[in-house]
């Protein structure tokens, strides 16, 4: 992260009632950047984003758009934009009407608000849309205008709210490719909020992940997927196993270990979970293999088996009683009952730290 960030969510708190909704959240946001806040429903995630909009005020912190403190300006001041689960198009207004909207208000002439809605149209793929009546759009045309008319005058940040949970999958799919092409072709910094995994993990440039008003984690997608640091960020991520042990040593010499194996774990987070706990992903566990020398391997029974048509999964039973599942594409002729040769690279294995308090 650059040393003047574009955004600065610094040290923010929330709370209505008994329930806290942002604990001292801090994060920041390049320009440019892709940044996806992702949780579960009263994670805080859009309460976040209203206080970055100004619809929302903090009970204490600060918001910081180019350096500059926006925390008491109103929403119009900040050159912000907005877009919504509900599309928010005005239902009696054309295309080119809706989109037009915030240049009319800064008081553009005609011909640069033609040009400037022609622009818009070509980049969100609805060119000679302009004199449709909104209301006779599918889904994801509406959001297409809705996204238009944010960009329209050119904010140098713009926050999305579940822009795509009330598409249907393909229709979402097809959305989440072309948002991220807008992204990229308008340079716009975008703060987008979901609670859909795989969308963060496929647009974000950097995902945080919030629990309870807490700011979990915050990597790229890859690192986050791969590496989760709580328990919490580990079982958010459909495939991840978590199995808990106990530590034993100190320091470089520390070893995890649980009834089916024992793994040196050369860094260590500074506070551990408690239990003791490590991740493993699903498709890094492999059945009835041919281990190499460095894997860790230990015995299982197989509980049941679950066709998901790309991939199979299988489901473990550890000695102590712990449940993991593994993964594999191409699906093993393997009955329930049995017991098996699990094998797992000492890579594929991650400590995870304790929960924020």
């Amino acid at each position: 992260m650059s040393p003047s960030p574009l955004l600065h969510v610094h040290a923010v708190r929330k709370q209505f009632g008994k329930q806290v909704t942002a604990a001292g959240v801090d994060l920041q946001v390049a320009n440019g950047e892709f940044f996806t806040m992702l949780g579960p429903s009263g994670s805080g995630k859009s309460t976040i984003l209203r206080m970055i909009a100004g619809l929302e005020h903090p009970d204490s912190g600060r918001i910081l758009i180019n350096g500059q403190d926006v925390t008491d300006l109103p929403p119009w001041r900040r050159d912000l934009g907005m877009v919504f689960q509900q599309y928010a198009n005005f239902p009696h207004m054309t295309v080119a009407q809706n989109i037009a909207y915030g240049l009319r208000r800064r008081k553009l002439d005609r011909e640069a608000v033609r040009k400037r809605v022609s622009e818009l149209l070509d980049l969100v793929s609805l060119p000679g849309f302009e004199e449709r009546p909104v209301t006779r759009l599918s889904g994801g045309e509406q959001q297409r205008v809705a996204i238009a008319r944010a960009l329209a005058p050119r904010p140098r940040l713009l926050l999305l709210d579940e822009p795509l949970s009330a598409l249907d999958e393909k229709i979402r799919r097809e959305m989440q490719a072309q948002l991220k092409d807008i992204q990229r072709v308008t340079g716009t910094a975008f703060v987008y909020v979901t609670h859909d995994q795989e969308e963060a993990l496929t647009m974000s440039d950097r995902v945080a992940v919030l629990n309870w008003g807490h700011l979990v984690q915050v990597d790229e997608p890859h690192a986050l997927f791969r590496h989760p640091r709580t328990k919490f960020v580990a079982t958010f991520f459909r495939g991840s196993n978590v199995v808990e042990g106990k530590l034993v040593g100190q320091g470089r010499s520390s070893i995890f270990e649980c009834s089916a194996f024992r793994v040196a774990l050369p860094e260590l987070p500074s506070k551990f979970a408690h239990p003791p706990a490590v991740a493993i992903r699903g498709e890094d566990l492999r059945i009835n293999g041919h281990p190499s020398p460095e894997d860790i391997t230990f015995d299982a029974v197989l509980e049941r088996v679950v066709y998901r048509g790309v991939y199979t999964d299988y489901q473990l039973r550890l000695v102590d009683g712990q449940v993991v599942t593994a993964s594999a594409t191409s699906g093993q002729n393997l009955p329930a009952g049995q017991k098996v040769q699990v094998a797992v690279r000492p890579e594929g294995i991650t400590p995870l730290q304790a929960e924020p308090a």
